[in-house]
């Protein structure tokens, strides 16, 4: 799980890099297409065993998924790398929330706790004028929120479907989804929407190495991650997971990002604490 944590860092950087000559919705297309291509070859050799009759919620799950990484690509291209993985990291703690609302899943005392805790992070790290989050902070909420979405839908798809089918609903529509916002976008005058419509801008010689090295570091992630889970409790790699922040933030001020503040860095202690809290029982 560390070397996963280390390998989602260092997609996080590729992504801000290229973040910043094409867009992140483009990004999130080449993230996707990697995984459709590397998922979709399995299926030749072992098709697909599934029960299958939720549909709706299949692509409810790859449509949460696809927005909140678009959220959290085009955030880290203007905040610092640590901030948005802080951000998606608050995750856990709204799966708790959905959990208890959607699967009727008991709230233990802990994950009051760490919803309190967890907030407040949040609060520390966006430092809001007043009560008002700007639109970074907005879309970082969101990208916790929607992935939070998804990963309470799985706990109720893996009943139905292969995991294969599962990631590949999130890939599929992660990939056709930005090719149908490109083309809209020359016909959509929408400044502030710009993270949902961005023209196709072809990359050139070095970029070409970027889009490979977040391809490769997002599987290589996938892969470390899913036999993390598959060896030890749920609540000890998720634990360890958290890692993944502190790994982004080496990597965000190596590519430029300044050196977090006393509060940014007490926001990210209590967001590592929220999640703590929300993992250790899965450990027991």
């Amino acid at each position: 799980m560390l070397l996963a944590s280390l390998a989602f860092a260092f997609m996080g950087g590729f992504a801000k890099v290229l973040s910043q000559t094409i867009p992140p919705l483009e990004v999130t297309f080449f993230r996707n297409i990697a995984g459709v291509i590397l998922v979709g070859a399995t299926l030749w050799k072992h098709p697909l065993r599934q029960s299958g009759g939720k549909p709706f919620l299949l692509i409810f799950r790859g449509t949460m998924g696809f927005l909140a990484l678009l959220a959290y690509f085009y955030i880290m291209a203007y905040i610092p790398l640590g901030e948005a993985v802080t951000y998606n990291k608050t995750s856990p703690i709204f799966v708790a929330i959905f959990a208890y609302l959607f699967l009727n899943e008991k709230l233990p005392k802990t994950a009051l706790l760490a919803i309190v805790v967890g907030f407040a992070g949040i609060l520390f790290v966006a430092k809001p004028d007043g009560f008002s989050f700007d639109k970074y902070d907005l879309l970082g909420i969101f990208s916790g929120i929607g992935a939070a979405l998804a990963y309470t839908s799985i706990r109720e798809l893996r009943n139905y479907y292969d995991t294969r089918a599962i990631v590949l609903s999130f890939m599929g529509i992660g990939t056709i989804g930005p090719i149908i916002l490109m083309l809209l976008a020359p016909h959509i005058n929408a400044p502030e929407f710009d993270f949902l419509f961005a023209e196709y801008i072809m990359p050139f010689g070095f970029e070409w190495w970027l889009v490979l090295g977040l391809g490769l570091t997002a599987t290589i992630s996938q892969l470390l991650m899913t036999k993390a889970y598959e060896l030890t409790k749920a609540g000890i790699v998720g634990t360890i997971s958290y890692s993944n922040i502190i790994f982004a933030v080496i990597i965000g001020v190596m590519l430029g990002d300044p050196i977090p503040d006393i509060w940014t860095v007490l926001g990210i202690i209590l967001v590592i604490m929220a999640g703590l809290l929300v993992a250790i029982p899965k450990s027991k």
